[in-house]
């Protein structure tokens, strides 16, 4: 190793979005078309002269581009896995070159339902195609062709991004080297679509979101997106995490005899949705959980996993945590075993971890070093 190896992790320091027009049509599983459409992005570290060492880091369900560093203008703005990406860290940029890209749909400079429809010059809003996990890599690969990457040494996500680094797999086996797939499943099970149901009611049935126009309203559906945000975050958290922080500490002290905020945990929930509803689009939240319902690569295969992923060619790490009860690992274990049935490489850990779904942003020691290990390898073989 050189000294380098040994340096302190570190932040790879004020980045820039970048954005890229694609003028070619965009046809969507549905059946859908975008004549035309923007991609946000960013990267970190440097495309070697062979382009071989670029990595996709795909966003879950409130992300986007902003994966590492943060914006000279608000360096609060910290990208929302900059605990794993960037010099010295797990994925370490002097490395390879990192890019992370808001997905079509999205509501952070990509086109989404916010954005204005070029034949009516109103934002798209209802009329926005439904989009698939499928529709996203199509257009991430898309965004690779322009900027001249024919393989990714790794595409890797967790959650719904893990969803995107299997589907990469599957669509485009011979432009992936390795799939990180973190606290993934193959499929949702129906209480994962129900919770996403709940979260998707409360959004439809505030009074402000209009069918989905709102836009033109000049409102926003605030009410259901703080809901929505409360429901999910419920489910990203284990039990235990939630009692080792919480507890049934009351914020006064006393019981308040009331049905306003008494106990600390509901006070949580309620900044995590106030929050949320400042920043996030309600079409958005709507599409991306319906990414997620959909997405199911064994259907097209007669229910038989192994047989979806006959084509792919890629090594696997797949990495699960125990108290993630939404994703549990014999979801993880599942995904294995059909790429075992291929005879494919994988690597699976299965980490003793508190956190619940939410460990994979977390700074879990073993997690990191897991990751950092298998980069050390791909690097190796670069």
């Amino acid at each position: 190793m050189t000294p380098r190896d040994h340096a302190k992790p570190r932040s790879v320091g004020a980045v820039k979005p970048q954005t890229l027009h694609f003028s070619e049509p965009l046809r969507f599983r549905s059946g859908s078309v975008l004549d035309s459409y923007d991609l946000v992005y960013e990267t970190y570290g440097t495309l070697n002269a062979e382009k071989s060492n670029a990595v996709l880091a795909c966003h879950a369900l409130n992300a986007a581009h902003h994966v590492a560093g943060y914006y000279a203008d608000d360096v609060e703005n910290v990208g929302w896995w900059d605990n794993m990406i960037g010099p010295g860290k797990p994925v370490d940029t002097e490395k390879f070159f990192v890019i992370g890209v808001n997905n079509v749909g999205g509501c952070f400079g990509s086109t989404g339902p916010g954005s204005v429809n070029p034949k009516t010059g109103k934002p798209y809003g209802s009329s926005f195609p439904v989009v698939t996990v499928e529709d996203w890599v199509d257009a991430q690969a898309r965004l690779a062709d322009r900027l001249g990457i024919d393989s990714f040494a790794a595409v890797m996500g967790g959650s719904l991004g893990a969803m995107q680094a299997l589907q990469w797999t599957i669509g485009y086996p011979g432009r992936i080297r390795n799939s990180i797939v973190v606290a993934a499943a193959p499929r949702l099970s129906a209480q994962n679509i129900a919770f996403n149901e709940v979260a998707r009611q409360a959004i439809t049935t505030d009074p402000d979101f209009h069918g989905g126009d709102y836009y033109e309203h000049g409102v926003v559906p605030r009410r259901g997106l703080r809901l929505a945000r409360m429901i999910g975050h419920i489910t990203y958290l284990s039990d235990d995490a939630m009692m080792e922080k919480f507890g049934r500490a009351l914020r006064t002290g006393t019981i308040g005899f009331h049905f306003d905020v008494d106990f600390e945990i509901e006070s949580y929930l309620r900044h995590q949705g106030d929050k949320f509803s400042e920043y996030f689009d309600a079409n958005t939240y709507l599409l991306i959980t319906r990414a997620l319902d959909y997405f199911d690569p064994a259907a097209a295969h007669g229910d038989d996993l192994a047989k979806a992923f006959a084509a792919a060619r890629a090594r696997f790490l797949v990495a699960s945590f125990t108290s993630d009860w939404r994703f549990s690992p014999v979801r993880s274990r599942e995904i294995v075993k059909a790429l075992l049935d291929n005879r494919l490489d994988v690597s699976y850990a299965e980490i003793d971890a508190p956190h619940g779904h939410d460990a994979f942003l977390l700074d879990d020691p073993r997690y990191h070093a897991l990751v950092r290990a298998y980069f050390d390898n791909i690097y190796a073989a670069l």
